[in-house]
């Protein structure tokens, strides 16, 4: 379905009012390489910085890569020119993080969730389309007689309901689903989730479902990506990267999400990473981890880790695991 390959997305940093010159360069994706398979979830969690929005901007080609190769179908994307990636819009859709900013205020929620349907010709006349955005708006749980309302006249998670049947009007294969729960409460995360994995099973949608919390990325991914200052660290199926961390930096993660029974949270072991996440557009050389990373040595900053496969569909970026 999807072939990323050293995908990278670099900004330009400059100075200057009338004559600007590049001063810098911030590093946002620098160099991941993945395969998303049809039907498969690929989860990609990791620190508010990380460049996880950056990657699926990307990869919809909504942000241009400054270098790699995306292949989505057969086609590589990185080549085709603006006006003819419409013809992919359809097969690609976004739902976006905040509910709340991602509707138009001034459109009713039939016209929010029919604009695709026109846009890509997928319904002939106001009546058909009419009766197409009231499936849609039924199949991820709406009334359809609630079409005719305006966004600020929903809830938080009304509006990502409608946010989702936004992007299934294209009929999409591949979905990028950029934190779509994060501002939502925990009962209304797991209707939502719920929900996209009924979706998934039903039309057979490729998701890369982004999120910062562990625990919502175990519940829906295939495969599990952990991403760290615009690159890879580790790689692995769901249930192997839960049961066997192999990275630093993935164990600290799993040591800091919360476990419901209180005796096994204080006798489990807590891994505290010092300092920030360093800035991209000065990244640590070697291993971009290495100023956090408990066994770190001098050796780390010398190398750049590959991601490398240690089990059978187990990757991992250190070169001391």
């Amino acid at each position: 379905m999807l072939a990323v390959r050293d995908l990278r997305v670099h900004f330009p940093i400059t100075s200057g009012f009338l004559f600007q010159r590049q001063t810098g360069t911030v590093k946002a994706v620098d160099g991941l390489s993945f395969d998303i398979a049809p039907g498969e979830t690929l989860g990609l969690v990791g620190e508010s910085g990380s460049g996880k929005t950056t990657t699926g901007r990307a990869i919809l080609q909504l942000q241009r890569p400054t270098a790699g190769s995306v292949e989505f179908m057969g086609t590589e994307l990185t080549g085709v020119t603006s006006r003819n990636m419409r013809q992919f819009r359809s097969e690609m859709q976004i739902i976006f993080q905040d509910p709340y900013g991602s509707l138009n205020p001034r459109m009713t929620a039939g016209r929010i969730v029919g604009e695709p349907l026109t846009v890509h010709g997928l319904a002939g006349n106001d009546i058909e389309r009419r009766e197409r955005t009231a499936e849609l708006l039924s199949r991820v749980g709406m009334n359809p007689a609630m079409m005719d309302r305006y966004p600020h006249e929903f809830s938080g998670g009304q509006r990502q309901r409608i946010g989702i049947a936004r992007a299934l009007a294209g009929e999409p294969s591949f979905i990028v689903c950029d934190e779509p729960v994060s501002a939502l409460d925990v009962s209304i995360q797991a209707q939502i989730l719920n929900l996209l994995s009924d979706l998934q099973d039903e039309f057979n949608i490729s998701y890369l479902f982004i999120a910062h919390d562990l625990s919502v990325v175990r519940h829906i991914s295939d495969r599990v990506a952990v991403m760290y200052l615009g690159k890879i660290m580790e790689l692995a199926t769901s249930a192997e990267l839960y049961e066997n961390p192999m990275h630093p930096y993935t164990r600290a993660l799993m040591s800091a999400v919360p476990i419901p029974d209180p005796v096994l949270e204080r006798q489990r072991e807590r891994i505290v990473l010092e300092g920030d996440i360093p800035s991209p557009r000065n990244p640590p050389s070697g291993c971009v981890f290495r100023t956090r990373c408990p066994i770190a040595t001098e050796e780390c900053a010398a190398e750049i880790p590959e991601l490398t496969d240690r089990t059978a569909g187990h990757q991992v970026a250190c070169i001391k695991v």
